[in-house]
């Protein structure tokens, strides 16, 4: 906690696992494992695979294990599905020792119409609204809180601060900020209410939320605080005294769709939407964005990562590790769901594990690895990380090479180190392929999708390229690479 204090988010590593408590390792009877079982297998996996954060579901008391947690009717309760609360905190402190941080889903945009619980709590809309315009999610059939009334504030500040001061969680990922934000949130015309000034934005929730900020921010310090936030809403992640909303980062959900929708494409169709792998760059230092795969692309339908990338069951596997490749060197700090590490076959379901035995398989084994690898070298290269929120850490080399569906770029270290990385997004490769360099020397590829490790075809550059004076792309000297199919290469000066 100490250490913590003195964490800056803005430079370090954040590579986060999100994971539902329920559904990640069952017993062999089916049940589920207690706080303190889970530690004993969870933190040594999260070492070993490299991540520095675990985010978990919403664990406060919830009556509907379908809702994954995001239905809250304990605002002050951990789940006893897995525990008592000093089973949680052990769970934490585990974790803590092992120098991973906790981060909590924390639900404070609505909640259920449980008469055991916060609806209609004294006979009267207490904590809701009174008009369903203003107090009823016809989406998800829950209440929204009237933040307008100071006590339902204080008593949402007051559950945030329990999380953080009693079970020393190290960050609060605030679900469905969107809906907090505007009044016509999912709504018709006729079906919402205006604010005071006639305007569509919810006056009382941007209180909330900046006052959420500023309190973590004083009372805890190093803890974060994350929006799901999808729409374009300015200054999420800037501090309130300039406007902002002061969260720590937001998920960057553009940069998520823009990218699933580009490699959903069949390769040779790739060229023609291109634009969808560069534009992200147009905004990408407008906020501190962390890059989702989260359990929403994975559930209602959507499939499985793996099984939404196109072609054969080689190209399936050859686009997951290209896809992880480029969320791993593009600018942002990294989450994903469980299970995408070693490349779940079927949709996530809740009442269930993960399908661990699919690591019997050679193809498996090798996205588990890479993933490995992939957060391992995240964490020791500095330009991987150093400045993700600073147009200074990114430069495309090409980022026009549509024909050929291959864009490279630069990242660069706060010390002047850098490492340069070419994706090729079709199953051709790519001999004789030149990209410049900003200096001359050797060159190490020290990470290949594409290798056989992973269940790759194992074509690259292993005995490393050596720069010719020739400049190319704008830089002063040029490479001539083997690109390899479906993969990502890193490059780094020997």
């Amino acid at each position: 906690m100490e250490q913590r204090a003195q964490f800056d988010c803005q430079t370090q590593a954040i590579n986060i696992y999100e994971m539902h408590l329920g559904s990640w390792r069952r017993k062999p009877d089916g049940s589920v494992y207690n706080y303190r079982e889970l530690a004993l297998k969870l933190v040594p996996y999260l070492q070993e695979m490299g991540y520095t954060h675990v985010e978990l579901l919403p664990i406060s008391e919830h009556p509907l294990d379908e809702s994954w947690g995001y239905q809250t009717t304990g605002y002050f309760a951990a789940t006893s599905r897995f525990g008592s609360p000093n089973d949680l905190r052990a769970l934490i402190d585990v974790c803590h020792q092992a120098n991973i941080g906790v981060i909590l889903d924390w639900v404070p945009a609505h909640f259920p119409t449980d008469s055991f619980a916060l609806a209609r709590f004294d006979g009267t809309s207490l904590y809701e609204h009174e008009d369903p315009r203003l107090g009823f999610h016809q989406d998800w059939g829950t209440h929204i809180f009237n933040y307008g009334r100071n006590e339902v504030q204080s008593f949402l500040l007051s559950s945030a601060h329990y999380w953080l001061a009693e079970f020393h969680i190290d960050g609060l990922r605030v679900d469905a900020v969107a809906s907090m934000l505007y009044l016509d949130y999912s709504r018709k015309e006729g079906e919402w209410l205006p604010n005071k000034y006639g305007g569509r934005e919810n006056i009382e929730a941007i209180e909330f939320l900046r006052s959420l900020n500023v309190m973590v921010y004083d009372r805890f310090p190093g803890a974060l605080s994350f929006a799901e936030e999808s729409t374009a809403w300015p200054m999420v992640s800037r501090p309130t005294y300039l406007g902002g909303l002061g969260f720590s980062m937001k998920w960057n959900m553009g940069w998520m769709n823009d990218t699933l929708r580009y490699i959903h494409n069949e390769p040779i169709h790739r060229r023609y939407h291109h634009s969808e792998l560069t534009f992200g760059q147009l905004y990408a230092y407008t906020e501190n964005f962390v890059l989702p795969f989260s359990h929403d692309e994975v559930v209602h339908g959507k499939k499985s990562l793996l099984d939404q990338m196109p072609g054969d069951a080689w190209q399936k596997f050859a686009n997951l590790r290209l896809l992880f490749t480029y969320q791993m060197t593009y600018p942002g700090k990294k989450l994903n769901f469980m299970g995408n590490e070693f490349g779940q076959g079927r949709e996530w379901a809740v009442g269930g594990e993960l399908d661990w035995d699919l690591l019997e398989r050679d193809y498996h084994r090798g996205v588990q690895s890479l993933s490995r690898d992939l957060n391992h070298h995240y964490r020791k290269l500095p330009a991987l990380y150093q400045q993700d929120f600073n147009v200074e850490g990114f430069a495309w080399i090409d980022c026009h090479d549509a024909d050929q569906s291959i864009v490279s770029y630069l990242r660069w270290g706060k010390e002047g180190s850098f490492v340069a990385v070419i994706l090729n997004f079709t199953p051709v490769p790519r001999t004789g392929y030149r990209i410049g360099m900003p200096r001359a020397g050797h060159y190490q590829e020290i990470f290949n999708s594409d290798s056989a490790l992973y269940g790759g075809s194992n074509i690259g550059n292993g005995a490393g390229l050596q720069s010719e004076e020739k400049p190319w792309m704008g830089l002063p000297v040029s490479v001539v690479v083997t690109v390899p199919p479906l993969a990502g290469i890193i490059l780094q000066l020997a």
